[in-house]
């Protein structure tokens, strides 16, 4: 991937992120903004040493919400792996932005202590 594309799809996927958060109600989208968001190309070494997908399109990291707010080991964090996301929408722009929206509410639910089967229920699996 081009420097230039890695840019235009960060740029959309940080637009997509924020307008994400400003669609949920006033008390979710203040526990949205609260969690790090951090945009990555792909999981890296570490990650797929500790057994995660190469391919993995989101992650969530840390305490989920409320632990979060007492525990200080692991901050809560939502990883976005962008070139993933790019490649499993078949490099198509509109199904890119649609997906990051969709990664980054999952993970997000993972944060507010969702699990999967809650998650496929609400259409973000």
């Amino acid at each position: 991937m081009t420097d230039s594309v890695y840019r235009r799809i960060l740029r959309l996927a940080e637009k997509e992120v924020s307008q994400a958060q400003e669609s949920l109600s006033d008390d979710l989208a203040k526990k949205a903004k609260a969690v790090p968001v951090i945009f990555e190309p792909e999981p890296g070494k570490e990650l797929v040493a500790d057994g995660m997908e190469p391919d993995l399109l989101g992650l969530f990291s840390g305490s989920s919400f409320p632990e979060a707010l007492a525990d200080d080991s692991a901050p809560p964090t939502v990883h976005l792996f962008l070139e993933n996301l790019w490649e499993y929408c078949e490099e198509e722009e509109p199904t890119f932005i649609e997906e990051v929206r969709i990664t980054y509410l999952h993970e997000l639910g993972h944060y507010l202590g969702m699990e999967e089967d809650d998650l496929e229920k609400r259409g973000l699996a």
